[in-house]
């Protein structure tokens, strides 16, 4: 194999040709080390949560299945594989989802769907995470991926959403407050077969007309390069790039999997506001007495250990199985080079995504993803918000020293 330089968000991931061996038996055995200690001290459904989460990291990566760059490419360039690749997976999400959740149950374990108000407080924290999204070049989920995947920029871009979200749990009684409608799902005004039925076509509306604005910009809809690898069989699954569609079917195997043992959808973010929380509570800065965190649930979790937390242990279950992904693959090897406009796009990137997701009750795994496939109006809602809050953060990238690609031809893009 050749020298290869890939550049990954303004971020530098080189592809070496050394044996990856040695790392990919260290992380494995991190990987192993920390499943065993879930299942003494927490418990095996802890322990397989963690296991989804790893096969969640894996995907994302290997896929390089990007909701941020897929929107970015089709604002700046009208290609729309990434958007299709998307409304795939929101699809065959909501074939398993809509029977379970009418059912409310499965083999004994309750089962409930991502469901929050259709709100003033959705719309502004979803525009705020479109803009995030951009500045800090990646989702929820991206950026959780490619910091696993070696991406050094990210990480700024990630402490700063952690500060975000804890500063916006001080902050939700105020925005809970602003005007909006109740919770409502698809399957509450229309019943289970028609809501069905309804995201259906609407999926399929919003690929085909992908499909006419990619036709009348380029003449032709374009091959992702993920379907052009040169490798084959077994070493394209081990090493990657796998297809756009594996990745869309993979995340929606993700969420079932989330669904069907955890008893409710898949989230990213709300751990990420724990995580702040506990740093505050030991360093004496008490949060109880904030709105967010005295409800029973948040309570309950600060009291409890961290690795107790569903959305933790998924999270790091992600950037585990993008690390270990990356070093199969021989990508593995992070540098820093990012411009000082840049870092501060990560910072300011990292706030809106952080600040956004918690007021907008999700990101683009909790709201956009989860809440459409449990038939939640305030996930459509966020949709439109957050992809308004896109074409603003794109408009913004060359301010800030960052590319804005007109493709989808490198892996890890996010």
């Amino acid at each position: 194999m050749t020298q290869l330089e890939q550049t990954m968000e303004a971020g530098v991931v080189r592809q070496v040709p050394s044996s990856p061996h040695v790392p990919v038996v260290i992380g494995a055995g991190v990987v192993v080390l920390f499943a065993v200690y879930l299942s003494a001290a927490i418990g095996p459904r802890q322990m397989t949560l963690f296991a989804v989460g790893l096969a969640a990291g894996i995907v994302l990566y290997h896929a390089a299945f990007g909701f941020t760059s897929a929107w970015r490419i089709f604002i700046a360039d009208g290609r729309g594989a990434g958007l299709r690749a998307q409304m795939l997976m929101l699809a065959a999400t909501c074939l398993v989802f809509t029977p379970l959740l009418a059912a409310g149950e499965l083999f004994g374990q309750s089962l409930r769907g991502q469901v929050a108000p259709v709100d003033t407080a959705v719309a502004i924290g979803a525009f705020m995470f479109g803009i995030g999204m951009q500045l800090g070049g990646g989702c929820a989920s991206g950026t959780l991926y490619t910091v696993g995947g070696g991406n050094t920029r990210m990480l700024v871009t990630l402490l700063m959403f952690i500060v975000g979200s804890t500063i916006a749990t001080a902050h939700t009684q105020w925005w809970n407050a602003l005007p909006g409608f109740t919770a409502v799902t698809l399957q509450q005004l229309y019943g289970p077969a028609t809501a069905l039925v309804v995201n259906l076509l609407v999926f399929a509306a919003i690929a085909g007309l992908t499909v006419v604005v990619e036709r009348r910009a380029h003449g032709s809809t374009s091959v992702p390069a993920q379907a052009q690898a040169a490798r084959t069989g077994s070493e394209r699954w081990l090493r990657g790039p796998w297809p756009l569609v594996a990745g869309a079917l993979g995340l929606a195997a993700v969420n079932i999997a989330t669904l069907v043992i955890a008893g409710r959808p898949w989230g990213v973010t709300s751990a990420f506001a724990l995580w702040g929380a506990k740093v505050l509570e030991a360093i004496g800065v008490s949060v109880t007495s904030w709105p967010y965190w005295s409800a029973p649930a948040q309570a309950a979790a600060l009291q409890r250990s961290v690795f107790a937390d569903v959305t933790t242990v998924m999270d790091i279950g992600i950037m585990l199985g993008a690390l270990v992904a990356a070093m199969l693959a021989g990508r593995f090897s992070p540098a820093w080079r990012a411009s000082r406009r840049s870092l501060a796009a990560a910072i300011v990137g990292g706030l809106l995504l952080g600040y956004g997701a918690r007021i907008a009750h999700g990101c683009n795994i909790g709201a956009y993803f989860s809440g459409i496939a449990s038939g939640s109006l305030h996930g459509w809602l966020w949709l439109v918000a957050a992809f308004a809050g896109n074409v603003v953060g794109v408009r913004l990238r060359p301010l800030c020293d960052l590319p804005v690609e007109r493709s989808s031809d490198r892996q890890g893009s996010c």
